[in-house]
């Protein structure tokens, strides 16, 4: 069996997190916390750095920080997981969904403005495979509307958009450690980034549980309390530990999967000559992190027989998110705005290869023959 995903293991974790059990801290904020908070910080150059439970429970800090309200409507592409919105829905907020582009995945940045309102608070674009968004379009209408803008990151560690680390850009950056990612805390993690230096302190406080508990331990305050609402959204620091085990490793891991990226690419390139497939498209000015490597088939039906012949050969493909616009939750709780061009049709094309860290050669040269062969029978 070819499993769709084997969470990275480099060699030092095993160490690292024995060292954090021994350690006299093992909850929140210890020495390996720190150490990850220090690298994020230097290596994304931003505000602040706090790493999470998941990217969820950043999202909701997100959400918390900028006061989001009944009623505020939030804007995101249909095509992300189901935390993108959740985050925010459970402030109250209105979710409208917009279309996105079909070469990268992403939210289209020129349906945004027309779904702005006056009740509109935040954009939330979501940097699909690692992919940056069109920030710069994106930044100049948070500016012209007065906007916040919170980037899904989850998949972008270490990809970049025009020289600038996704999750940099807006005024905070969200990312995942779940297993599933480049970089995993073993299992699930996550982190908040803040750009804008006037919510640090109180992003510290929503993540103690509403308490300036950092503060007091840095020797700001003689003693802390309750001074907001919060919750407990701190890392524990043998995740944090097994973390840096791999962070210590990040291009290694980086380059080990942009190389499995690549092959395949080349490797798929004849059947997309012929028209029988799409490959990713990766603009000029982004760089990517070879998070996800997807093809696009012709339709539903083409994409149910190929994944059903993948797995019949042992090899775990997957189709991707369902448009969050279409499901139950998504009827309820958001509303797309415009014309639903690609999000549905370009979802339902759309297959993800196994790729993750050690994929081996052969297993990924079988998984190119057995698409070619799919081809050549169907």
């Amino acid at each position: 069996m070819i499993d769709f995903n084997k969470p990275p293991l480099v060699g030092n974790e095993e160490k690292y997190v024995l060292e954090s059990i021994k350690s006299p801290k093992i909850s929140g904020d210890g020495q390996f916390s720190k150490r990850c908070h220090r690298w994020f910080e230097e290596q994304l150059g931003c505000k602040k750095a706090l790493l999470t439970t998941s990217c969820t429970h950043a999202l909701e800090m997100a959400a918390l920080l900028i006061d989001i309200q009944e009623g505020d409507e939030v804007i995101m592409p249909s095509y992300t997981f189901v935390s993108t919105a959740n985050a925010f829905a459970l402030r109250g907020a209105k979710i409208v969904f917009v279309d996105i582009r079909p070469d990268t995945m992403n939210i289209d940045e020129t349906k945004i403005e027309a779904a702005i309102t006056p009740k509109t608070k935040v954009i939330v674009p979501v940097h699909y495979a690692g992919v940056g968004c069109e920030m710069d379009t994106i930044m100049a209408l948070a500016d012209k509307y007065h906007l916040f803008v919170v980037e899904d990151a989850a998949q972008g560690m270490m990809s970049s958009y025009k020289e600038k680390p996704l999750g940099t850009i807006g005024d905070f950056g969200t990312f995942s450690f779940h297993e599933t990612k480049n970089y995993t805390s073993g299992g699930e993690g996550g982190l908040l980034i803040i750009n804008n230096e006037r919510f640090t302190e109180r992003a510290e406080i929503i993540r103690e549980k509403g308490t300036n508990r950092s503060a007091f331990f840095r020797g700001m305050v003689d003693k802390y309390s309750w001074v907001d609402i919060g919750s407990s959204y701190l890392m524990n620091d043998m995740s944090a530990a097994y973390l840096w085990g791999q962070l210590v490793e990040a291009e290694k891991i980086k380059e080990n999967r942009l190389k499995s990226w690549k092959n395949y690419y080349e490797g798929l390139q004849d059947l997309a000559d012929k028209g029988l497939i799409e490959l990713p498209i990766i603009p000029e000015h982004c760089e990517q992190n070879g998070h996800m490597f997807y093809i696009k088939v012709k339709d539903l039906k083409e994409r149910t027989a190929l994944l059903e012949y993948l797995n019949q050969r042992d090899i775990g493909a997957v189709f991707h998110y369902i448009p969050l616009h279409s499901a139950p939750a998504g009827l309820k709780l958001g509303r797309f705005e415009g014309e639903d061009r690609y999000t549905t049709v370009e979802s339902e094309r759309l297959i993800r290869l196994p790729l993750y860290y050690g994929l081996k050669p052969a297993d990924q040269e079988f998984i190119l023959q057995s698409i070619y062969d799919f081809y050549k029978t169907a």
